[in-house]
């Protein structure tokens, strides 16, 4: 099942408020067998994750118009694969999800179970194993990634200065340039605005939730996972932030963005995918994170990486950002971009609906 890239990306932080109650997918759907208590909002994500491992659409499996038909063999089939994976997880690895329809599938309809016959007199070729990237004498800790990051940027200082920031560019999507308006207000607000050419579309966070909408029609709220991750997406001064969305920041292994030298921190909550986070190892710079959206069959990664730095203010500031997910990808590439810039409240809030 292929849906169009949302522009915010599943990862946890802390709730805002009250938690709302959560339904199950029976609840909300028909038909539902082996998913049974799964969250309402994992079932599109789950559907998502085994539509990209098995490179198929929703017709696959699914009658057009009635999704909950059994019609067809191949939505059995799925359904007795979900239920064997399940069973290999819970009882060959304590309930981890460590094997799922991508293992064995790899992006095809029908899985490879044997090896190719060699079809050359030549040596079969290995793969090498990857050097080993050298190590310093005393690797990074977490607070000097932070401290670097925070002095490439500009500073604390320089960076409490700036309390909102208007950026204009263009959200390019499969080859297409769309114009796109970034709006951002400390500590943790943001709305995205893309005109398109039949109306405008709205991804924000207010600072507690985050909401997303089209012109002529009713905004709605964003799951849980949707809002929680947004609100990270939000965050004004992220660098100074970071020690207290994570309970726990861990330095990685040094490794490497194409031939860049890269050092990572890995913040962790628990009970949560780890999020990562990827710094140039000269410069400081944040220049990738990932994270990773939960499903009942495998975790779906969303990356972000990070480009063309330019001081605004005397704060660096990426004016180019690429989100890529198994499913889809888009880049926002910014022409200009004025700091401080007065904001109110209400241009982040969700619209009222009419009646």
């Amino acid at each position: 099942m292929r849906k169009s890239i949302l522009f915010t990306t599943a990862l946890t932080l802390p709730l805002f408020g009250q938690a709302p109650e959560v339904k199950t997918a029976e609840q909300v759907y028909k038909n539902i067998t082996e998913l049974k208590g799964t969250p309402a909002d994992q079932l599109v994500p789950t559907m998502q994750f085994i539509s990209v491992s098995l490179g198929v659409e929703c017709v696959t499996c699914h009658v057009g118009g009635k999704p909950e038909a059994d019609d067809k063999r191949t939505k059995k089939t799925a359904r007795e694969m979900i239920a064997m994976t399940l069973m290999i997880n819970k009882n060959a690895f304590h309930g981890q999800t460590q094997v799922t329809c991508f293992s064995c599938h790899r992006g095809a309809e029908r899985p490879v179970a044997m090896p190719p016959v060699l079809e050359s007199d030549a040596a079969p070729a290995r793969p090498t194993p990857p050097a080993a990237p050298a190590t310093a004498s005393t690797p990074p800790t977490a607070d000097s990634i932070l401290e670097k990051y925070v002095t490439a940027l500009g500073g604390p200082d320089a960076m409490k200065k700036v309390t909102s920031r208007v950026g204009k560019g263009v959200i390019t999507t499969s080859g297409k340039d769309t114009p796109i308006e970034v709006f951002t207000k400390a500590p943790n607000k943001r709305v995205t605005i893309s005109h398109n050419a039949n109306g405008d579309s709205f991804t924000a966070f207010d600072g507690t939730a985050g909401w997303m909408g089209n012109t002529g029609r009713p905004a709605r709220d964003m799951s849980p996972a949707e809002s929680m991750a947004s609100g990270l997406d939000s965050e004004f001064y992220l660098g100074l932030r970071l020690k207290e969305i994570f309970t726990q920041l861990r330095s990685g292994r040094p490794d490497k963005i194409g031939d860049v030298a890269v050092i990572s921190l890995n913040g962790m909550r628990q009970g949560q995918p780890p999020v990562r986070f990827f710094f140039d190892a000269n410069s400081g710079l944040l220049l990738r994170t990932v994270r990773y959206a939960e499903t009942p069959v495998g975790r779906m990664p969303t990356q972000i990486d990070y480009t063309d730095y330019r001081e605004v203010d005397g704060v660096k500031t990426p004016f180019r950002w690429t989100l890529s997910r198994p499913n889809g990808r888009f880049t926002i590439q910014l022409s200009e971009v004025k700091a401080n810039a007065p904001l109110d409240d209400s241009k982040f809030a969700k619209p009222a609906e009419t009646k």
